[in-house]
């Protein structure tokens, strides 16, 4: 079986992007864990994850995206989430799958690109 998951990188600004799409489980929540490892090992330490394409999210795929926060505020980084409120057909999965477990809280999520690679300054969330 094929995996299904894809992640391209890129660059805003001083954002590393990585955009990912497909399904986020646990045979291809390693291959999102190694590229963050591998952008903060090369020294980016302000990441967005675009997982508006993402289909499917299940606990392995919360796992990495927790512990790529932990590496990256081990870093003194900055990670943001792209989760459209709506879109990747009715609501993002991902969102609901956080929500879901009570987790959504711990990231800072944007609706688009424009909003997590903007540097306005948003009000702190204890």
């Amino acid at each position: 079986m094929a995996v299904t998951l894809k992640v391209t990188g890129g660059e805003r600004g001083d954002w590393a992007v990585l955009q990912v799409s497909g399904e986020l489980d646990l045979v291809t929540s390693p291959v999102l864990r190694q590229r963050v490892h591998d952008e903060v090992a090369e020294g980016r330490h302000s990441l967005v994850l675009d997982l508006s394409e993402v289909l499917f999210c299940d606990s392995s795929g919360v796992g990495v995206l927790i512990a790529s926060r932990r590496l990256i505020r081990s870093c003194q980084g900055r990670l943001r989430l792209i989760l459209p409120a709506r879109g990747a057909v009715d609501g993002s999965h991902v969102n609901r799958v956080l929500g879901a477990l009570g987790v959504r809280r711990l990231f800072d999520v944007h609706p688009d690109l424009a909003s997590a690679t903007g540097d306005r300054p948003r009000p702190l969330s204890a």
